[in-house]
């Protein structure tokens, strides 16, 4: 046996060699270097091509991946060709990779012309963590493919420094332009700030703050980065002194315009190169000058020297109508985790405490939208661009759910999910067990569905109703997904009970950004609001806006207590904001992944009297108006600007608090308008205008009281019927629900009756003295049915004005309505005057009319048909009432 040894590690050497010689036959892309474009899982590295069949990836960071988790070859990052591709290499990334540096080997048979795209893919859930592009070979301007993925996602650095547990600055340095390239990097929710700068060299050890030259980077609420040049004056927040110049953590741009400096060069030095959020790490990277041109307000930074740094995470104030800028409110506690400061040589390597060592894990790692399903309110599907999207490589466009992108979504086992599907007909909904979606069994993949087909697909005119009932069987976890496209949709989240369990009614407010909870319970009512967005404080107000309301707001503290208070708003600043000590109970405040939820119990009527909560009653039987506002902080006591909300409702809704229905108070419809305005012409202006004509212009010559009587009557009674037309047009059908809708219902009702009425009216016996019975019935009949319709007409106005006011919350209603009053009442003081003249001329004997004005007028001429003017005689000119004239006549006696 001892021969066969030399033999045996003779053969393993050549095979060795042999293995090495097939390996190095490929090698046009030695020496190729490359940085990874980071997708998900915090993947960092720069890949190195050694040879033929194998690379380096240096400095790699990476969150642990499943178990399938590999080096994959595409032809592309997207999923179409990650799903074609296939194992690059045999080494799991089921681990957390920590600023490592490894070798890895291609799998045998496999040569780098056929990895295109080297990625770090998991095929069990189809993500993406990272990728590169491999040029043919490594002469073909390998800088073309690393600027490729380092101009998408730059996030590798030459240098990092840990600021705190949860916040670090990497950089860059580029003496030769006169630059550095900052990335800040925190695992913290999209409402706070990253600030990191240099303190003023001349600053006291214990002042670093006064003076300093900082960046603010962040998120807009649209999830966009952002980072802008800012400059301290003063510990506090950006604030306007008394004559108008700014002081505190304010952008340069900020104090040269209001400090009237007027300099050029006070402007944004900050420029911002790449951002983005991914598993709850906000990452901004921004370049600016070492030694800017703005000596005002920029620090020169020298890259050879040792210089003092400051920083500091905390929530952001968008911007409001006070200010057009994101500014940072005061940062967070303690010391060291939340702010701080610290000698910083950008040349040297940072010490061995504060290098950074291996990825940010953040608690939270799902941070994108996330929406609770309610009982009786519907989810909408609809489909949009994606832009966000939690779980990469996604498709060109992905689900939306209440107009949130992919949103995580939090069902309640016991309580139904109704959704209305209206993302096309190319997107059925379904519910499943697979992550990835698209139909399984089509990847021979097995899946379990919970609800949903290729039926369940609509668009915004014609929706289908999808309803899901989760039950005890059903997984912590399921996903809703397009049945034809893959990883359109995400996570469902089963849990057990919840405010839905704990109310009975619930209904999504304004935008529907707030869901609103209340029970009713005796003479008491139990109220909730959750947001449905990360915010720092959230209000819910009783009334048609802001002002004038009451509001009630829960938010979290510092130390992380949970507060519910009462207030009267009677402006538009936080001085109007008035705490007031209303009856509050069971009072209860939390955070659920940054969306504040609030509870509290009250009385329906107040027991106190004096003070102006006393007059906040809730009427059970009157629609509820309920508008919310959200912001980034809120105290107790004395108010300021920083409790100014940065998103508020657009409108109110109108609440039914017995029958548990919801809707959206909306603005004046146009077609009502014309409603109102034709009912104003017709009982404003044209019916009061041929009475007056009948009673007041016979002692005029001719035909003209009764030509004017006629067509006034006769216009009128038309433009009555279009308005009415337009109303029940709008309204789509007769509804007599309301007070105004009963009220001109009967006007119309009496209006249509007096042609009618004339056409009938009996004749006079031959006997002028002695009166049928038929004739004193029907003049009393037009009488009753004549002043009935104007007195019903009038009153219809008024009430249509309060309808619309009460309906859609107009601000024009009050001037209408007093507009209204002082026309009915000019109205009322012209029929004064010419009654005074009628009965003058009476006395005067010049109309010719006897004095005696009775039922029954013994000169009326039975002779005249009321409804034609061509059968007038001239006997009228003895005084013919005529109809509306007998109308107005006093009763005998």
């Amino acid at each position: 046996m001892a021969p066969l040894v030399p033999i045996a590690l003779l053969c393993i050497a050549l095979c060795v060699a042999s293995s090495a010689a097939e390996c190095g036959r490929n090698t046009t892309l030695e020496g190729y270097t490359a940085d990874l474009r980071m997708s998900q899982h915090q993947l960092r590295g720069r890949v190195a091509v050694l040879d033929g069949c194998s690379f380096r990836v240096s400095s790699l960071d990476l969150l642990a991946g499943s178990a399938s988790a590999r080096w994959w070859r595409a032809d592309g990052a997207d999923l179409d060709s990650l799903s074609r591709g296939a194992p690059a290499s045999d080494d799991p990334l089921n681990r957390t990779f920590a600023s490592e540096s490894l070798v890895f080997r291609l799998l045998p048979g496999l040569s780098w012309p056929l990895v295109p795209v080297l990625a770090a893919f998991d095929p069990l859930t189809s993500s993406l963590f990272g990728f590169v592009r491999l040029p043919a070979n490594a002469t073909s301007n390998s800088s073309d493919a690393s600027s490729d993925s380092a101009s998408q996602a730059p996030t590798m650095f030459d240098s990092c420094a840990q600021l705190s547990p949860r916040f670090r600055v990497r950089w860059t340095l580029r003496e030769a332009e006169n630059a550095i390239d900052v990335g800040l990097e925190a695992a913290v929710g999209s409402e706070y700030y990253m600030a990191f700068g240099w303190a003023d060299p001349g600053a006291k050890p214990n002042a670093t703050m006064i003076g300093a030259d900082v960046a603010v980077a962040g998120f807009t609420e649209e999830g966009l980065p952002f980072a802008e040049d800012y400059f301290v004056t003063r510990s506090s927040e950006c604030l306007l002194r008394a004559d108008g110049t700014a002081e505190g953590v304010c952008p340069d741009t900020f104090y040269g315009r209001r400090n009237g400096t007027g300099d050029a060069d006070s402007v944004n030095n900050t420029r911002l190169v790449y951002g983005h959020r991914r598993d709850g790490v906000s990452f901004v990277r921004f370049s600016r000058p070492l030694a800017s041109p703005d000596k005002r307000y920029d620090v020169a930074v020298d890259a050879a020297k040792s210089m003092t740094v400051i920083w500091a995470i905390g929530l952001l104030r968008p911007p409001d109508s006070l200010s057009p800028y994101y500014l940072p409110l005061n940062h967070g506690a303690p010391a060291g985790t939340a702010y701080g400061h610290l000698a910083l040589n950008l040349s040297a390597s940072p010490s061995a405490s504060e290098v950074c060592h291996g990825p940010l894990d953040a608690e939270d790692k799902e941070d994108q939208g996330r929406i609770t399903a309610e009982r009786q309110t519907p989810l909408v599907v609809t489909a949009g661009p994606a832009m966000h999207y939690p779980n990469p490589p996604n498709p060109t466009k992905v689900l939306y759910i209440n107009k949130k992108e992919a949103p995580l979504l939090k069902v309640e086992r016991g309580v139904p999910v109704t959704f209305s599907v209206e993302a096309g007909h190319d997107v059925p909904l379904y519910i499943t067990s697979d992550a990835v979606g698209g139909n399984a069994t089509a990847r021979n993949t097995s899946e379990v569905i919970y609800a949903g087909s290729e039926k369940s697909e609509g668009v915004p005119a014609t929706p289908t109703e999808l309803v899901w009932l989760p039950d005890r069987n059903t997984p912590d976890f399921v996903y809703y997904q397009s049945l034809y496209d893959p990883k359109m949709g995400w996570k469902i989240q089963v849990v057990d009970g919840g405010l839905s369990d704990m109310y009975n009614n619930s209904v999504l407010l304004d935008d529907q950004q707030v869901t609103f909870f209340w029970t009713m319970s005796g003479d008491s009512i139990n109220i909730a609001a959750r947001g449905e967005k990360k915010s720092g404080y959230l209000a819910i107000g009783f009334g048609s806006a802001m002002v004038n309301s009451y509001a009630y707001v829960g938010w979290i503290d510092a130390n992380g207590t949970g507060h519910v208070n009462s207030y009267w708003i009677d402006g538009k600043d936080g001085m109007s904001v008035h705490e007031t000590h209303e009856n509050l109970t069971y009072k209860r405040c939390r955070s659920e992944n940054g969306a504040i939820i609030f509870e509290f119990t009250r009385p329906l009527a107040t027991s106190c009297s004096g003070r102006v909560e006393c007059k906040n009653i809730i009427d059970p039987t009157t629609p509820l108006k309920v508008i919310w506002a959200m912001g980034s902080q809120w105290s107790s006591g004395r108010l300021s600007v920083k409790n100014m909300h940065s998103v508020t409702s657009n409108r109110p809704v109108r609440i039914l608090l017995l029958s548990g229905l919801a809707e959206a108070v909306e603005d004046l419809r146009p077609v009502l308008a014309v409603h109102g305005f034709m009912m104003f012409v017709a009982w404003g202006m044209l019916l009061p205008g041929g009475i007056v004509a009948a009673r007041y212009l016979k002692h005029a010559k001719g035909e003209l009281w009764f030509q004017a009587h006629t067509y006034l009557q006769y216009s009128g009674l038309s433009v009555m019927f279009l308005g009415v037309l337009f109303a029940v047009a709008e309204l789509r059908g007769f509804s007599f629900k309301s007070t105004h809708a009963k009220i001109g219902a009967v006007a119309f009702t009496f209006t249509c009756m007096q042609p009618i009425n004339a056409y009938l009216r009996p004749h006079r016996a031959e006997n002028a003295e002695i009166l049928s019975r038929n004739r004193v019935i029907w003049e009393y009949l037009h009488i009753f049915t004549g002043r009935t319709a104007l007195v019903a007409g009038v009153t219809a106005l008024f009430t249509g004005l309060q309808h619309l006011g009460h309906r859609y919350g107009s601000k024009t209603i009050k001037g209408l309505t007093c507009g209204l009053v002082v026309w009915v009442v000019s109205g009322v003081l012209v029929v004064a005057y010419l009654e005074y003249m009628k009965v003058k001329r009476r006395r005067d004997g010049a109309d010719g009319l006897s004095h005696k004005f009775v039922l029954g007028n013994a000169e009326e001429d039975d002779s005249v048909d009321l409804l034609h003017s061509d059968r007038f005689d001239s006997k009228m000119d003895s005084g013919s009432p005529g109809s509306m004239e007998v109308q107005l006549q006093p009763l005998k006696g």
